[in-house]
């Protein structure tokens, strides 16, 4: 299926959900409550059609075809 992620088309397994989507992008694995398994800071927000999914959610949000997602990375500076 097709989606675009930050405007951008890309296609997606059938079974996608936004927790292996934000596996792909950030090459890191994820826990089930969307934490990254290595215990470190992920950093990541993630909107689905407009709206925040909680990362709580992100193992149990299945991806749709045409969903409109942006991936947003915390980033220090000044």
């Amino acid at each position: 299926m097709n989606i675009k992620l930050n405007g951008t088309d890309h296609a997606v397994s059938d079974d996608a959900s936004v927790s292996t989507l934000v596996t792909a992008i950030t090459g890191r694995a994820l826990d089930p409550r969307g934490q990254a398994a290595d215990g470190g800071k992920l950093g990541v927000a993630v909107a689905r059609n407009s709206e925040v999914v909680p990362r709580s959610q992100w193992a149990v949000t299945a991806l749709a075809d045409g969903d409109e997602l942006e991936l947003v990375t915390a980033v220090q500076g000044g």
